[in-house]
């Protein structure tokens, strides 16, 4: 049976909060913008694997944050989550000494949204543990500034997002599925998937005609399964080995196998953890040294 965990969590220690990741269920390229942003159509789906934020008191005045975990993170303003704090402080009006330690546990450039989902946490909880007292209208505000899909991460756990990201319809419905997650050790840019991106009003034109009546009927099985990304080509002619980690996924288990964000995490939809999957990680290790873990629809 699955632990079910919560989002927040208060202690003597402080107050710890959860910030999962995401899958794209979907990712359609509606064309570039005037405003050079490209438009993109996606469902975002939150999954049972989380970075954690302990919030304390500061000793001293200011934003201290401290990084540990399996993953790197910068300790200073180029974090997101110092300046989420940074930002709500400044609306609010007042500040507090704050200590926050990260526990990373999901890589960046995986296509995860591990950095956005940090972002929200951090000033959702700021919010709740220094009593700032701000409004849901106040964090919106902050949370669209760090990021076009960080508003997302305030939500959910799905939703039908568009526009750069920024524009957030809830998906009500409760979609539950499984996924062996596989995360191999290659950074991507998204800003550099973008600028190698070459859009195809055609290939838009045929998915959207196939998403978008799924979607409208909330089959969202079906959809998934589909794993349309528009960015795929793009991120595998930068990084072709990631086309041949699909390819080793596909063909050991027959299964749909998508492509997360701008990559560079592959997920393969499954219903429960078996025998091929088990091969499957260990040719992703010894091949690619891939991690993998089996992940679940996370509840809020």
């Amino acid at each position: 049976m699955i632990a079910i965990l919560e989002q927040f969590e208060e202690s003597e220690a402080g107050l710890l909060v959860r910030a999962p990741a995401k899958l794209n269920l979907c990712l359609l390229i509606t064309g570039k913008r005037p405003d050079g942003y490209h438009g993109i159509e996606t469902v975002m789906a939150k999954i049972n694997w989380y970075d954690e934020l302990l919030f304390e008191k500061g000793r001293k005045e200011g934003i201290e944050l401290v990084c540990r975990g399996n993953c790197w993170a910068p300790e200073g303003p180029e974090n997101l989550i110092w300046r989420a704090c940074e930002m709500l402080f400044e609306r609010a009006g007042r500040r507090v000494p704050l200590k926050v330690t990260l526990t990373k546990n999901i890589p960046a450039g995986t296509g995860l949204g591990s950095a956005s989902s940090d972002a929200a946490a951090a000033v959702m909880a700021l919010n709740r543990f220094a009593k700032l007292g701000q409004t849901d209208r106040t964090l919106h505000e902050v949370c669209s500034q760090l990021g076009s899909d960080v508003n997302f991460f305030l939500g959910g756990p799905l939703a039908f997002c568009t526009g750069r990201g920024e524009k957030i319809e809830k998906i009500e419905k409760i979609f539950k599925f499984s996924a062996l997650i596989c995360v191999p050790d290659i950074s991507v840019a998204t800003k550099g998937v973008y600028a190698n991106y070459h859009h195809d009003s055609k290939l838009y034109s045929k998915l959207s005609g196939q998403i978008m009546p799924l979607l409208s009927k909330k089959n969202l099985d079906s959809l998934a399964r589909i794993c349309a990304n528009m960015l795929e080509t793009s991120c595998f002619r930068l990084h072709p080995e990631l086309k041949r980690l699909k390819d080793v996924c596909k063909k050991e288990t027959g299964l749909s196998v998508c492509l997360s964000g701008s990559g560079s995490a592959v997920y393969v939809l499954a219903d429960e953890m078996n025998a091929r999957l088990l091969r499957l990680q260990e040719r992703l290790k010894k091949e690619f040294n891939c991690e993998s873990r089996f992940i679940n629809n996370n509840s809020w």
